[in-house]
């Protein structure tokens, strides 16, 4: 008889057991290296954490393994064999069993690509690594449907994923780092989208802190704070609108903005409510283009989204992320371009979000000096960081792609390029070359400008400046911070200091209305009458004007005329359209009953007309940034309180147009007023602002004017008008 030795019981792959207690309560840094499956020389052992289980079993397509508690609520089962096969964990507790997916036995979902190109500040396509993601794998035992968590946490001890699918108990889903990238990652079967979750990470002190993900593409409602596990299905009805945008340059067609903060317009609407109220009037307006106060999840609704939280999420305040793909659609396949304020230069201080955010100053710089921003209590970006970099330049792509944004305004650029912005000698030190200028926060923009316009043609990166710095919107090629228009807060701030004096005293200004011609092609301007004139006990625009409810709103109208018919794009802010008597106040919807008054009616009428007229006349518009398309008539005149001057373009058909404007901003009319033009012969009345329609007195010229060949203001020919009171006329030659 022949002896038989029995094989040996196979035995699971050694693991230390203060590493066990590390694993078995989330505080290891690579949990793949000891939980999921791994062969060793007795067959492929399987670890798992299951806490208060009262057994384990492993399933596979050869059968079930009862697994073994070995520590601290882990679990072990050894297969045969010496490849790893597909698998489930049966779980009992109680009377109960239940068959779950494990996580730790899933292959990494980013690559060695992404996280090289995440260390090297370079991943153009940043939301598509980190944040979360549903994910599917087949496999022999089925599908497996779940969500990919990733995270940049370099200096934590330790990451865990919680949620309301793990009852906010990360013990059992510690992620894996994935090495000196400063990633962490882990796939979680059976998350769905909907699903709520945070990052818990482990401070070097050994606190564990829990961080909304900085990549979520969408939280809760405020002022919860989760993220949420998103899946987009919308498609998109834009081709059209998309397809056209890589053609044109829209920085020299017709802008006309109109600013809407979401949730003050008409309030109670969401995106989709918007789509059916907003998108129709606008356009009727003719407006060219809606410019969003910022979109991006913010936790103070008071801060009017200028405080963000979650730069990848549109704030669920109005809906999902679909929802706000739907307007955007809505405004475009109405011919509606879309432009969103976003805000790169600093962030709230909130420790459930970007502040300290592994424990160190991570997003932001680590020096207070420049880290801090001592007016609005905010951190600063660490422009200097790649890491950082990456996450904003990476940003600006995701909206104006994942989103089709047609342009972005960009908030605060000044407080970015200035280190001694707001601050007192001793509070900040000079660059490296003993200079003020913040190097690496132009470095950032001209980044983010010239990736912008390279991965998205036909959008447009526009600076919210309010200082002289040269060369905003001047090429980064040439030493420029690369943008494509500028806000002219110079235009502004004169025209208004102008607009409010009383007319007796206005010839005592005229230089703060012809001054900002003398820079007018230094860049490439928006002229703006944004929410910040008509906040902080500012007044409506309305109220700026004097004199009595007429001439309030004659003013507006002579404005308004000025502000189209001047060199640059223009923005006008919600309910100025219609002369808003109040304040605005992000609390209340805008005051429509105002329009029941015909004056007010006739106010927006204008700004109709002035649209249209606007759109049809590239004399406005094709040749903004340059002195070829704009000539002084009379500037001068400042005892008539008159200006006098000439736009002129040509449109893309290729011809040429022209158009006089003559603004009066007297209180009385001027008879018999002559003013030089160009040639004798039929002029078109095409707008007097004191048309009855627009609740004017009337004073017109009847729609037509002869001109003669009498020399005035150093032209060949003139023509005498009506010149109304509070009122301005456009001239453009007859075409008939």
């Amino acid at each position: 008889m022949t002896d038989v030795t029995p094989s040996p019981t196979p035995s699971a792959v050694h693991v230390d057991p203060w590493v066990l207690a590390d694993i078995a309560y989330g505080r290891y840094y690579n949990p793949h290296e000891v939980l999921g499956a791994h062969v060793g020389e007795g067959g492929v052992t399987v670890r798992t954490v299951r806490h208060l289980a009262d057994a384990v079993a492993v399933v596979t397509p050869a059968g079930t393994f009862p697994a073994e508690h070995e520590q601290d609520g882990i679990w072990v089962a050894v297969l045969p064999g010496d490849t790893v096969p597909d698998y489930r964990v049966q779980v009992t507790y109680g009377d109960e069993t239940t068959t779950v997916d494990d996580p730790y036995r899933f292959l990494p979902t980013l690559g060695e690509m992404d996280t090289y190109l995440i260390a090297e500040g370079r991943h153009e396509e940043l939301w598509e690594v980190l944040g979360s993601h549903v994910k599917r794998y087949s496999g022999d035992m089925g599908e497996v449907e779940g969500t990919a968590f990733a995270v940049w946490a370099p200096n934590a001890r330790a990451v865990r994923v919680v949620g309301d699918f793990n009852y906010w108990d990360g013990t059992a889903t510690p992620m894996r780092s994935l090495g000196s990238s400063g990633v962490w990652e882990l796939f979680i079967p059976g998350v769905a989208a909907g699903a709520r979750y945070k990052y818990e990470i482990c401070y070097n002190d050994g606190s564990w802190h829990q961080k909304a993900d900085p990549l979520a593409r969408a939280n809760e409602v405020p002022p919860a704070t989760a993220s949420v596990v998103t899946d987009s299905e919308y498609a998109w009805g834009d081709d059209e609108w998309m397809r056209a945008r890589t053609e044109r340059d829209p920085h020299n067609g017709p802008v006309s903005v109109y600013e809407v903060h979401l949730g003050s317009w008409r309030q109670g609407l969401g995106y989709r409510g918007l789509a059916d109220e907003l998108v129709p009037y606008v356009q009727e307006a003719g407006f060219t283009h809606v410019e969003f106060l910022p979109v991006a999840e913010h936790p103070f609704g008071g801060s009017w989204g200028y405080q963000v939280s979650g730069y990848y999420a549109p704030t669920s305040r109005f809906g999902t992320p679909d929802d706000f793909r739907y307007l955007v659609d809505r405004l475009h396949q109405a011919g509606i371009g879309v432009i969103l304020d976003w805000v790169p230069a600093h962030f709230p201080k909130d420790d459930w979000a970007l502040g300290r955010f592994d424990g160190t100053p991570l997003y932001e710089d680590p020096d207070p000096q420049r880290g801090e921003h001592p007016d609005w209590g905010t951190y600063i970006f660490n422009f200097g960081r790649n890491e950082v970099r990456n996450f904003l330049v990476a940003n600006a792509l995701y909206w104006l792609g994942e989103f089709h944004a047609d342009g972005l305004r960009v908030d605060a650029v000044a407080s970015m390029l200035y280190l001694d912005y707001s601050r007192d000698e001793g509070q900040w030190h000079p660059n490296q070359f003993g200079g003020r200028e913040n190097l690496e926060a132009i470095s950032f923009l001209q980044e983010a400008t010239a990736t912008a316009y390279r991965k998205n043609p036909g959008t447009m990166m526009i600076a919210e400046e309010s200082t002289a710095w040269p060369g905003v919107t001047a090429p980064t090629e040439y030493g420029g911070l690369g943008f494509g228009l500028k806000w002219n807060m110079g235009w502004m701030n004169d025209t208004l200091r102008y607009m409010a004096e009383e007319p007796i005293n206005r010839r005592y200004h005229h230089g703060e209305l012809t001054f900002s011609l003398v820079y007018a092609f230094s860049e490439q301007f928006v002229l703006p009458l944004s929410h910040d004139e008509v906040v902080h006990g500012k007044g409506s625009l309305l109220s700026k004007m004097p004199g009595d409810a007429w001439q309030e709103l004659a003013n507006l109208r002579a404005l308004y005329a000025y502000q189209w018919s001047h060199p640059g794009k223009q923005l006008l802010f919600m309910g100025q359209e219609f002369g808003q008597g109040a304040e605005w106040n992000a609390d209340n919807s805008l005051d429509w009953w105002i329009l029941d008054d015909p004056g007010h009616q006739g106010l927006l009428k204008l700004v109709t007309d002035l649209n249209a007229f606007y759109k049809d006349s590239p004399a406005l518009w094709a040749d903004d940034f340059s002195h070829r398309g704009f000539e002084w008539i009379e500037a001068g005149d400042g005892d008539h309180n008159v200006l006098s001057y000439l736009r002129k373009g040509t449109g893309p058909d290729g011809h040429g147009d022209l158009v006089v404007a003559i603004v009066n901003f007297a209180g009385t009319p001027h008879e018999g007023y002559r003013v030089g033009l160009p040639f004798a012969g039929g002029w078109d009345e095409v707008i007097n602002t004191d048309a009855p329609e627009y609740g004017g007195s009337g004073v017109t010229n009847q729609g037509h004017v002869e001109a003669e060949e009498l020399p005035w203001n150093g032209r060949p020919a003139s023509v005498t008008l009506r010149v109304p009171p509070l009122g301005a006329v456009f001239l453009r030659p007859s075409r008939d």
